[in-house]
């Protein structure tokens, strides 16, 4: 195991953000060391559908894992497919819209392995609050857990249309940041590793909150996994 994320913590940017998953399990279809896979896959969820709840429902996990994500790795391999087909042509005439279909797609799959590792079962390792370096980091940059939790929710609510609430460790920057991340790649700069993201795109919620994304962001911290959040910020210390 201390190989893989080892190599995984060093792979490039997507969308900005660094991949950081905590357990390979997670990402099966990411690279080997010898090289990327041939196509990527859907990563199994680490729990049941109906394991968040009462606070994410069975039937929107389900939707949300299996249609949408899959949406975006069948994207993700798609643009793949024609960046490889136009290097073999030479023919680079859809360039610009395939290479923004892959920053799109490769972030959907992405971030929601992000999502799903940063969440867990209520009392089973999901809510409550951080912990060691990370808890101190909140601190520090901050001003207390509360302000911290207080922006985050502005920011996630706040996202126009599409898009995600961001708590990431900027490398250059040396601080804990939080952004409002738009579509699956938008308004984060490179150089941040991912710690915690809320999709607040409207399948993560709607079924069960309607237009009420407010609800839905104060109820998702139940479920926040801070030991997954953690253990991404003492990777991205250590590599950054």
């Amino acid at each position: 195991m201390t190989h893989r994320r080892e190599f995984l913590a060093g792979i490039g940017a997507l969308g900005g953000l660094t991949l950081l998953p905590s357990e390979w399990a997670l990402a099966p279809a990411m690279a080997e060391p010898s090289g990327p896979p041939a196509e990527y896959k859907l990563p199994p969820l680490p729990y049941d559908y109906k394991a968040l709840e009462p606070y994410i429902d069975e039937a929107t996990m389900k939707i949300h894992h299996d249609k949408h994500h899959q949406g975006y790795v069948d994207g993700l391999n798609k643009a793949l497919a024609a960046l490889a087909t136009a290097r073999e042509k030479g023919d680079f005439a859809a360039v610009q819209g395939v290479t923004r279909q892959l920053a799109f797609h490769a972030g959907g799959y992405f971030n929601h392995i992000v999502f799903w590792n940063n969440m867990a079962p209520a009392g089973k390792g999901g809510g409550g609050k951080p912990a060691g370096g990370l808890a101190d980091a909140i601190k520090r940059d901050f001003g207390s857990f509360d302000k911290f939790t207080a922006q985050f929710n502005a920011a996630s609510v706040a996202v126009e249309g599409n898009g995600w609430g961001v708590l990431a460790y900027h490398s250059a920057l040396k601080r804990l940041v939080i952004f409002m991340m738009q579509n699956q790649q938008m308004q984060v700069p490179i150089g941040s590793s991912a710690l915690l993201m809320c999709d607040v795109w409207e399948h993560a919620y709607y079924l069960k909150y309607q237009n009420k994304r407010a609800d839905y962001v104060k109820a998702w911290w139940n479920v926040v996994n801070w030991k997954d959040a953690g253990e991404r910020y003492e990777m991205a210390i250590r590599e950054g």
